[in-house]
């Protein structure tokens, strides 16, 4: 009966089509559940995008469960086996958008909130939800506007799970305690277009840049520390020419971005870049756009509890990891000195067909519930 619970809440969120930036009900959804459980619910608009904040209790410490309702476009429909917003089964596994990525984590925080609470009244600390539908988007609107409305207030948090798809190969395999910052440059080399023939009256910017791009990919940005690979930086984007092959071109454009660790600064990297760059006379233009920071959650009571609760429940040890892409734990981190990221195995996420097995739905509430006893009970 549990486990149907938290498959139907599941199935009535994927049926939403809630792509960025729109909710499409989903938090109307859960602040039907929560709010008859004690949670005193607001929504924050911003922009296009809806939040929500809920929070029952009043003391610490106080966990978070943190999430977003919105997804990532289908792609063709026509490619799906099954419609995509019309949650499926077939073969042991819930197909449909969102279900990996992340309304399977949604369903199952709330249900297991409702498990523990009535198994525990009087539980200490607080519980809360901060639930965004601009985390595929921009994230301007999002999670962002949430955390920085509640630094104002001066509430304190003191641990947020992130229901961020974690896991590789089975569930409770990887968890995150932390994520790479993301910098992106965009680097404009400028010369002197000019007849091919004629190279003395002309500049080719690319001649004038390749040993300065040489010294960027092979210089060494960090080493890396005990929960980090070092400091990636690559291009992604080079482009020059008016397409004919004859001209030399004006300028030369390249893309690049950083995935940095805490071993690096934003600000510190940036400097790097330009002393290169001056380093060899280039007349250049460079924007930079940082999209976040890294944050780094060593073990702690935090990773403790989310290990002990995976193990208990079913019998993995759960890895400690800070690979992939940027999420919303970077804000939430700003005012958290705990934020973990566990959720499903991600394998499916984005794709044509997205699903979570069926097996593993049941089992990922249990672990949030095991989590709350954990902390709080």
């Amino acid at each position: 009966m549990t486990a149907s619970r938290t498959l139907a809440l599941t199935e009535k969120l994927i049926g939403l089509s809630s792509v960025t930036p729109e909710d499409k009900g989903c938090q109307e959804q859960m602040i039907h559940l929560l709010e008859p459980l004690g949670f005193k619910c607001e929504t924050i608009q911003s922009g296009e995008v809806t939040n929500l904040w809920a929070r029952k209790g009043t003391t610490e410490p106080v966990l978070v469960f943190a999430g977003h309702t919105d997804v990532v476009p289908t792609g063709p429909a026509d490619k799906w086996t099954s419609e995509p917003f019309y949650p499926t089964h077939r073969d042991g596994k819930l197909y449909g958008r969102g279900t990996a990525d992340m309304k399977t984590s949604l369903a199952a925080m709330v249900v297991a909130c409702e498990e523990f609470i009535a198994a525990h009244p009087g539980h200490k600390g607080s519980i809360a939800f901060l639930i965004t539908s601009d985390e595929e988007g921009p994230a301007v609107d999002g999670t962002v506007v949430v955390c920085n409305l509640l630094k104002a207030r001066g509430e304190k948090l003191d641990y947020c799970i992130v229901g961020e798809p974690t896991s590789d190969k089975t569930l409770g395999d990887m968890i995150k305690n932390g994520r790479r910052g993301s910098l992106s440059g965009v680097l404009t080399v400028k010369g002197v277009q000019g007849h091919i023939a004629y190279p003395q009256l002309a500049k080719n910017p690319i001649h004038l840049a390749a040993p300065a791009l040489a010294d960027l990919v092979a210089e060494v940005w960090d080493e890396g520390n005990e929960y980090y690979l070092p400091t990636s930086w690559q291009m992604s984007n080079i482009k020059a020419g008016t397409g004919a092959n004859n001209v030399i071109p004006g300028e030369l454009h390249i893309d690049f971005n950083f995935r940095f660790s805490t071993a690096s600064t934003a600000e510190g990297l940036k400097q790097r870049v330009h002393a290169i760059l001056d380093k060899h006379g280039l007349h250049y233009d460079l924007q930079w756009t940082l999209s976040g920071h890294p944050f780094l959650t060593p073990r702690g009571s935090l990773s403790d509890a989310i290990c002990s609760a995976i193990k208990d429940e079913t019998g993995v040890d759960a890895e400690l990891s800070t690979t992939g892409g940027t999420s919303d734990g970077r804000f939430i981190a700003q005012i958290c000195p705990q934020v973990i990221e566990f959720g499903p195995p991600n394998a499916s996420i984005h794709k044509i067909d997205e699903h979570i097995e069926l097996r593993f739905i049941d089992p990922l509430k249990n672990i949030y519930r095991r989590t709350l006893e954990n902390l709080l009970r």
